[in-house]
């Protein structure tokens, strides 16, 4: 799940930090293990004090109670190495290795953009099309054609303003829709059906999918719109999603340890992760099931993903095509209305260097991957975690340690030691509303306070004044504002130096 572009909400993501370059492994003088062992040494935060050196793999791992991790790094167009680390479930002390499949989450939409482009590449879909040619009774379905859903079509209203969605649309999250994430569900409860999960009836656990404004005026990142693509490939194939997906994108990529299916196969399971809070508790009965697939619901590992990164940087360069052809590959990778936004993919120019990139966050699990549109460099890392601030820690050392231009990003600050009253810190405690979706909850515990939206991290919040405070992990600062009687009123979120106002409501 990624959260719609508002301050706070990239936790994940690069900030436009100072880069500091450190030195790089010699790779005519170095092997694979020494470079391994390098990644393992050298994780930095995004900020550090000025007294914080690099730390190892397991100091953060203890730090942030991650029980596992796991890390694949390509190097000019081949898998350099591919690891495990800690436990995959705690109870059964079984480790993480290079084979043990995790939730992807949202990194689903990458594949998942895949998997509906080669229907456009076999002209089985229009991606300029309304969608609702691909719905029930759709004039673009084959002769014969079933609708997994029944009767669903879009419910089009005076929002839109008469304009039509299309899969480009979907895919870019451009098309103005609602419902940015799944919270999925437990196994053993009543799962919904997808006509269910869209229109938000019982037993979904989720919102309505509609419009919220007109298609193609503005990026709006909605899992709800690319659970529509799910149902859109399902109506044109006539099979069932993971089927389809299964048949026509992970085998010819050779991604044999991944599936769309939510139920393992008993000879599987003891390569599936279990989820953990940020607490270090289990997640109950060890995964949510996600029938939201195309959006949320991919089983992988970093070595399969490394090989969808590097197949999609050969098709770029019209050197491969197990799926897509060089000119699809580079419709998929192209933003599309918004600058970053591209056919289930974000693109981003850091420091010169090109990549395209996705994260994921699910109940329990957290992941991210980067590919460099040249050089065919890239990195993936996944944890069994609510708790992804490791991530980009990795992600810094694998950069320091390769080279990888603009990936490594660690802002050296000054600390600034303030203590605040325990009874403002008290008030400073409760619910801030960012937008209708995507509300910040305030912690303390002891004498720190925290910061979390849900779906993201856990963030201290530390001290500049009684009411101003900055996210060490993060480049955002936060002012809370308090009326005549001391009643907190909001915070105002400053992230880049633009304000945005999260008025307090609980």
């Amino acid at each position: 799940m990624r959260l719609s572009p508002l301050p706070l909400i990239f936790i994940f993501l690069l900030f436009s930090l100072s880069v500091a370059q450190g030195q790089t492994i010699d790779f005519s003088k170095s092997d694979t293990t020494a470079r391994m062992q390098a990644v393992e040494k050298n994780l930095y935060a995004l900020k550090r004090s000025e007294d914080e050196g690099a730390w190892t793999l397991q100091d953060r791992m203890r730090h942030y109670k991650v029980k596992g991790v796991s890390i694949a790094v390509i190097h000019n167009y081949q898998l350099d190495w591919a690891k495990g680390y800690g436990l995959a479930d705690e109870e059964r002390k079984t480790p993480v290795t290079a084979e043990t499949v995790f939730q992807a989450a949202s990194i689903s939409k990458s594949l998942n953009a895949v998997g509906v482009l080669k229907l456009v590449q076999e002209h089985k879909l229009n991606i300029n099309a309304d969608i609702d040619n691909y719905l029930a009774g759709g004039k673009g379905l084959p002769q014969g054609a079933y609708t997994i859903a029944g009767n669903w079509k879009f419910p089009y209203d005076s929002l839109s303003k008469g304009k039509k969605i299309t899969m480009a649309n979907l895919l870019s999250h451009t098309a103005g829709l609602t419902v940015h994430g799944f919270e999925g569900y437990e196994k053993g409860t009543d799962i919904p059906a997808i006509a269910q999960v869209l229109d938000g009836l019982p037993p979904a656990n989720s919102k309505p999918v509609r419009s919220m404004y007109e298609p193609g005026l503005k990026y709006e990142y909605s899992g709800g719109g690319i659970t529509i693509s799910q149902l859109m490939v399902m109506n044109i194939t006539h099979e069932p999603y993971e089927k389809y997906m299964a048949e026509n994108v992970l085998i010819p990529l050779e991604m044999t340890s991944s599936t769309y299916s939510q139920f393992a196969p008993r000879d599987r399971r003891k390569f599936y992760a279990t989820g953990y809070r940020e607490d270090g508790k289990e997640i109950p009965e060890k995964y949510h099931i996600y029938p939201e697939q195309a959006a949320a619901g991919l089983w992988t590992n970093p070595t399969d993903l490394s090989k969808y990164i590097i197949e999609t940087q050969l098709a770029y360069e019209g050197k491969s095509a197990k799926v897509l052809n060089q000119q699809m590959t580079e419709v998929r990778l192209t933003p599309y209305i918004d600058k970053k936004a591209a056919m289930g993919v974000f693109v981003e120019e850091l420091d010169s260097t090109k990549y395209f990139e996705h994260e994921g966050a699910n109940e329990g699990f957290r992941s991210m991957y980067y590919g460099s549109l040249e050089g065919g460099n890239g990195v993936v890392v996944m944890v069994n975690s609510d708790n992804g601030n490791i991530i980009p820690e990795i992600v810094n050392s694998v950069a320091k340690v390769y080279g990888f231009k603009g990936l490594f990003h660690s802002d050296v600050i000054k600390v600034v030691q303030v203590k605040v009253a325990s009874n403002l810190l008290q008030a400073y405690v409760g619910k801030y509303e960012i937008d209708p979706d995507n509300i910040l909850t305030v912690t303390l515990d002891g004498t720190q306070l925290y910061g979390e939206v849900k779906g993201r991290s856990r963030f201290g919040l530390f001290p500049e004044s009684d009411t101003k405070f900055s996210a060490k992990a993060i480049d955002v600062g936060f002012e809370f504002v308090r009326d005549d009687k001391g009643n907190v009123l909001k915070t105002v979120i400053n992230e880049g130096g633009v304000p945005h106002d999260a008025r307090k409501i609980k």
